[in-house]
């Protein structure tokens, strides 16, 4: 278990019961929050510790989804926020909660230094596939914004002098450059493993300050775009296969797809609807964690219709039936019908 990873109950960790609402969790890590951290802290390890297992617990806990993956199949399922190599603050915002006890901001480009107004903070949706939330991508994301007026280096006077209204922005300090004049344009790497809701954080992306205040932040919003095949539970990728009756019966060899490619599924004789088989390591990475959940299959039964059977079949199953004592109505053919209703 690495540094800053938690193997405690999140719900221990923040000083809470399994039924707590909303607003409990947020009281109790903004207690939690103002007792441990590093700022109040300096040079204290256990400080620092005590404070990324309170974020890791609220970052779940505080979530909705998380919570109740969290609370079905425990940590596993919330991709471990404290592992190594992974920072907890990119994802997520505690901006909302640190803002009033350390004087951060938020979404809305509240004051952390400088003299002037800060810049707003920005929002930007990406939608991804869902083989680029699994498997990580790089993407263009192109974004209008206020930025500093070039001719006064936003000081709101020409030359950077204070006294002489700039004739570029009227002393405003900022340009507004419109979608088609001036874009900001920024490639931003998706790490492996991420799902809707997550957000990353590009620092100094946003908004320019007027009159020296700091610059804003760009937040990315990610929204994983549904698949055709698979579902989706944290780590784990979930499908479905369809076997005959008789593959079922006799047992058979199938092919599956996988994100990582098609696999081969042994089917074990007397295999029921709804049997479940895992294939390990197939899933999808996880997110600041090392290893990949599970490719978990779903057994489906195939009922053919009445048009999909040729004589053979029709046949077959009739005598199947009568060997276990449960003859069933032969559907006698159209022709057969139409012979009958002239020679009545």
């Amino acid at each position: 278990m690495a540094a800053g990873a938690t193997t405690r109950d999140f719900y221990d960790v923040l000083g809470v019961g399994r039924d707590a609402t909303a607003p409990q969790i947020k009281a109790a890590y903004r207690k939690l929050a103002l007792r441990w951290h590093p700022d109040k802290n300096p040079g204290s390890h256990e400080a620092e510790e005590k404070f990324k297992e309170a974020a890791e617990a609220y970052a779940v806990l505080s979530d909705g989804e998380k919570r109740a993956r969290y609370d079905r199949f425990g940590r596993e399922a919330t991709g471990g926020f404290g592992q190594a190599g992974f920072d907890p603050t990119i994802f997520g915002d505690f901006s909302d909660i640190l803002g009033d006890l350390f004087g951060l901001g938020g979404f809305g480009g509240g004051q952390r230094g400088g003299a002037g107004s800060p810049g707003a903070d920005l929002r930007y949706d990406l939608e991804l596939t869902f083989e680029e939330a699994a498997f990580g991508v790089t993407r263009t994301v192109e974004f209008p914004r206020l930025e500093s007026c070039a001719a006064c280096s936003g000081s709101g006077g020409a030359g950077g002098k204070p006294p002489v209204p700039c004739r570029t922005c009227g002393g405003a300090g900022q340009v507004r450059f419109s979608r088609v004049e001036r874009q900001r344009s920024l490639e931003v790497r998706i790490p492996a493993g991420v799902d809707t809701g997550a957000r990353l954080r590009l620092v100094g992306e946003g908004e320019h300050g007027r009159r020296g205040g700091r610059t804003g932040d760009l937040y990315v919003v990610l929204v994983v775009a549904a698949h055709a095949e698979f579902r989706r539970e944290g780590a784990h990728v979930l499908a479905e296969a369809e076997i005959t009756y008789a593959q079922a019966v006799l047992g058979a060899e199938i092919e599956v797809p996988t994100l990582h490619g098609s696999e081969k599924l042994a089917i074990p004789a007397g295999t029921t609807p709804g049997k479940l088989f895992r294939l390990k390591g197939k899933g999808i990475d996880r997110l600041g964690a090392r290893g990949r959940g599970d490719h978990v299959v779903e057994i489906t039964l195939h009922i053919p219709k009445a048009s999909e059977l040729d004589d053979e079949r029709r046949a077959l199953l009739a005598r199947l039936a009568e060997i276990e004592g449960k003859p069933v109505k032969e559907e006698r053919g159209v022709l057969h019908r139409v012979k009958d209703l002239f020679a009545g």
